[in-house]
């Protein structure tokens, strides 16, 4: 019965993230069929704002809350409280620096977002999960198609907070399960404070791609990279799977070797086959953005070292051992923002997709050997 039971968790979170991520490509790959790169460009630098100050705010991150809430460690509400009042703060200085109210909402969805998922995957409800992934999903399609023919693209922004909204009512639940007690917060410091780290540095390697490549190149090479990414994301679907179901499971000390081998495998063989088929496909379907066509070649291969280090990520945080994930992410960040600027601006997105794949490389190398020395010396 047990078994039956995470088999269909499986299944839900599987179903969600491959459709919820379906759904979301083919309103981004919509909107770039209609609009220039510079315009697509432009969107995703916002995008990139909101990601790194969201990241700033959070300090009940969603590995936090998961691994404490499968624990039934009851901390939630107060980690909830500090993240909603850090997020209300950074999001009116956003709006004062860049005079875009639209950013200051992505920061607040992104943090709703953020502690909704945490909380149902430590609760291992993966039906509801799915159920409120979806929704999100299609109302970021409804919502994002029907503002920008109201409002243009400036509108998308708003659009996509409000797409957020459902979960509120998770975060609500959230908040009356858990009472807020301070106390909790130093005898569980260390793990919050590295993972709080570990999230700046994992969104952050997430987001500052974004900000670099205008300021270094220009929205149009942005533009192209950011369909890459949009194609990237939909082969990134096997990591996540497999990442949110046995965070929780790892938590609890439930293994599954079979699966994560099986996982690497593949996302051997996906990234062989879309590095070949994507880049045939792209140019009738996008004829302005031929340019992605190289830096898709490369990119389709960091699903590997990805899927890696999404199995390597949960058994370390699961053991509430994040500082090695912090060093990891240090590496990555480190190598995007240096490869980026140098391989950037002498190879154009060339240079940018290698050290996309350069920097997700190196992180998983890093991860792997300190495993196996811990394992080593156990």
């Amino acid at each position: 019965m047990v078994e039956i039971k995470k088999q269909k968790g499986l299944v839900s979170v599987g179903l969600a993230d491959f459709l919820g991520t379906g759904i979301t490509a083919i309103f981004w790959f919509f909107l770039a069929s209609i609009i220039e790169p510079g315009k697509y460009g432009e969107i995703f630098y916002f995008l990139g704002i909101a990601g790194i100050a969201t990241s700033i705010a959070l300090l009940g991150t969603q590995n936090v809350i998961t691994v404490f809430v499968a624990k039934k460690i009851k901390i939630q509400s107060t980690l909830y409280l500090i993240s909603v009042i850090n997020g209300i703060v950074i999001s009116f200085a956003i709006m004062i620096i860049f005079s875009k109210i639209d950013i200051s909402f992505m920061i607040l969805a992104y943090i709703i977002n953020t502690l909704a998922i945490g909380d149902l995957l430590g609760r291992a409800s993966f039906v509801s999960y799915t159920k409120y992934f979806l929704l999100q999903k299609i109302l970021t399609l409804v919502l994002g198609i029907g503002f920008y023919y109201a409002f243009g693209y400036e509108g998308i922004l708003f659009a996509l907070a409000l797409a957020y909204s459902a979960y509120l009512i998770r975060v609500y639940k959230g908040f009356r399960d858990s009472k807020i007690d301070f106390s909790l917060m130093k005898s569980n410091a260390k793990f919050i404070t590295n993972n709080y780290m570990l999230s700046i540095a994992n969104i952050s390697k997430n987001q500052v791609d974004k900000i670099i490549i205008p300021l270094f190149l220009s929205f149009t090479v942005l533009g192209n990279y950011a369909l890459a990414l949009q194609i990237f994301s939909v082969l990134h679907i096997l990591p996540n799977v497999i990442f949110k179901y046995i965070l929780p499971l790892d938590s609890v000390g439930t293994s599954n070797k079979k699966l994560k081998k099986l996982s690497v495998i593949l996302s051997v063989v996906i990234a062989i086959i879309a590095s070949i088929t994507v880049p045939l496909i792209l140019p009738i379907i996008f004829p302005n953005y031929i340019v992605a066509i190289d830096a898709i070649r490369i990119m389709s291969f960091a699903l590997i070292p990805t899927t890696i280090s999404a199995i390597l990520t949960s058994k370390l945080l699961a053991a509430e051992n994040s500082v090695p994930l912090l060093i990891g992410r240090t590496i990555l960040f480190s190598t995007i923002v240096i490869g980026m600027i140098i391989l950037g601006m002498s190879y154009g997105i060339i240079g940018i997709a290698t050290s996309f794949l350069l920097a997700n490389s190196l992180e998983t190398v890093f991860l792997s050997f300190y495993t196996r020395r811990q394992k080593n010396e156990t």
